[in-house]
């Protein structure tokens, strides 16, 4: 029997114990580190999910033998810095999206990867989401082809707190966090983008950023993109995508499936589970059981952050 992938999970929040959850379902996995920001937080949730040990530093797990690798849900702009951290430290790495808030840190993280050779797989669970495997299936099957893709993101965060209406200790961006799920699915789903243009609304007068947030995408296949992005909807909270296609139009939000006119499709088969965070870390395990290169490795989701950074010097000009 193969000897059980060990993780530390760096960043105990509500989108940490997404994968904590997930990797219950998952064989031959241990939680053997919980990192959080308080030590009374790390404590609680390394007791609830079976962990020996917690931490407020995350270089407590990374010196520990028992720690295979490493699952970082924390605030965007350490991102970059603790997954090098990880690598460098010989332990492979999943890192939530974004990998980066900026273009010369995701070069930085591609190129520790590739001295390393450690997984390093990104958080682009849109890829992992059954309904659109669903979409992707049918495209590389040559039954779908997508001629424009509409997406709304919309949450309402005029107060800087997480999913569980928790205070939060770093502020979130539409562009780098929120428009990476879209700008990645487009090209994973319709080709290498070659145009791209973005425009944003006010800045908050306390959070510092765009609350609401315009951008425009063209794939090499000639697909387009329109994206809009909202920290200031005060309705239905989430992402929806419409594909609209050559032989079909697709309405998808997270794990569910619908057709142009809302009836919905069965993707219950498409993979192993309906839970795209845990499929999402099925594939970081696997990765790292076969030693090979995930869907959604810092290499194939690098060419995102070329195109986020052309947008961020877009807003800036």
């Amino acid at each position: 029997m193969s000897s059980p992938i060990r993780i530390a999970l760096a960043g105990a929040g509500a989108f940490g114990e997404k994968h904590l959850d997930g990797l219950k379902n998952i064989d031959g996995v241990e939680i053997s580190s919980i990192i959080s920001r308080t030590g009374e937080q790390a404590a609680a949730v390394a007791a609830k999910y079976g962990a020996k040990h917690s931490s407020t530093e995350l270089a407590d797990a990374l010196a520990r033998d028992d720690v295979d690798a490493v699952i970082l849900c924390t605030p965007t702009q350490m991102h970059a810095e603790q997954a090098i951290a990880c690598m460098k430290a010989g332990k492979h790495v999943q890192v939530e999206i974004p990998l980066a808030d900026s273009w010369v840190d995701a070069q930085d993280v591609l190129k520790v990867q590739a001295e390393t050779g450690k997984v390093c797989m990104v958080g682009h669970t849109r890829r992992f989401n059954p309904s659109h495997q669903f979409v992707h299936n049918r495209i590389t099957a040559g039954e779908f082809n997508i001629q424009q893709m509409d997406v709304q993101t919309y949450f309402f965060r005029r107060q800087n707190i997480n999913a569980k209406g928790e205070a939060r200790s770093w502020t979130d961006h539409l562009l780098w966090h929120h428009a990476a799920h879209t700008v990645d699915l487009f090209a994973y789903q319709a080709g290498k983008i070659v145009a791209a243009n973005a425009i944003e609304g006010p800045i908050h007068p306390t959070l510092g950023i765009a609350m609401d947030m315009s951008i425009q995408l063209k794939s090499e296949t000639g697909a387009i993109c329109t994206l809009s992005l909202s920290f200031n909807n005060d309705g239905p909270l989430g992402t929806f995508f419409r594909y609209i296609g050559d032989t079909a139009t697709y309405i998808a939000s997270y794990d569910d499936l619908y057709d142009g006119r809302q009836n919905a499709i069965d993707v219950s088969k498409v993979a192993v589970s309906m839970n795209g965070i845990e499929l999402q870390d099925r594939e970081f395990i696997s990765a790292i059981r076969e030693g090979r290169e995930p869907n959604s490795s810092v290499q194939k989701v690098f060419d995102c952050y070329r195109v986020l950074g052309e947008l961020e010097v877009q807003l800036k000009g």
